[in-house]
Order: C-alpha cells, then structure tokens, then sequence
C-alpha cells in the first residue's frame, strides 16, 4: 500500500488496479494525453491538489493514448476528464478544465 504521496502518480492499469483496491483513500484520477493542451493547463492544478490532500486522497494521473482501455473502463470520450472513485466506485465524473478547489470539493464529498 502507497503511504500519503504528494504528487500526481502515472498509473497504467496493473497500478491502477492495485491502487483501486488497497487505497483507504478517495482516489482522483486525471485522464490527460500530451497533444491536449487544456490537460496541460490542468497539470498545475492536479499537482497542487496532490501536494495539499497527501495522505487524505491519491491523485493518479492516466495517459489516455498510452492506456486507453481505462478511459473506455469510464466512458471517456474528452479530455480533460477526471473522476472521483471511492472503495473503487465512481462516485463524481467532470469532463474539461477544473480548479484544484473544485477537486477537493469533490473529494470531500467522496470521503
């Protein structure tokens, strides 16, 4: 099991699937890919949501290009698009920009 991590963690699906199971933790997760570049003006946000909530909630980031067979897992079809899972349920879904103030909220509300 992960200890409080600060920082957004680049998961492809045998971590994400390990991190699903074993976190105590409501898990964010930020669909992005490189080419997207409000995903890029997302980073910063994610980053900073990671750093503020470490060891209340994992942050996960998921290349959609790299793994796209867990964007589908989540019907994602735009990017930016994050989701909230709380004991590996989906529990919130937004598609496009948001502030880490509104992940939080989203968080809280999972916890």
């Amino acid at each position: 099991m992960l200890g409080p991590v600060a920082e957004p963690i680049d998961a492809d699906p045998a971590l994400f699937d390990d991190a699903l199971q074993s976190s105590p933790l409501p898990v964010l997760v930020d669909f992005w890919a490189e080419w997207c570049g409000p995903c890029r003006m997302a980073a910063p946000e994610v980053k900073k949501l990671a750093a503020s909530l470490a060891g209340r909630a994992l942050v996960l980031k998921v290349d959609t290009e790299s793994h796209p067979e867990l964007a589908a897992r989540y019907n994602v079809r735009g990017i930016p698009n994050f989701i909230v899972l709380r004991n590996g349920r989906l529990v919130h879904q937004h598609a496009g920009l948001a502030s880490a103030q509104e992940m939080q909220g989203w968080l809280q509300a999972a916890e």
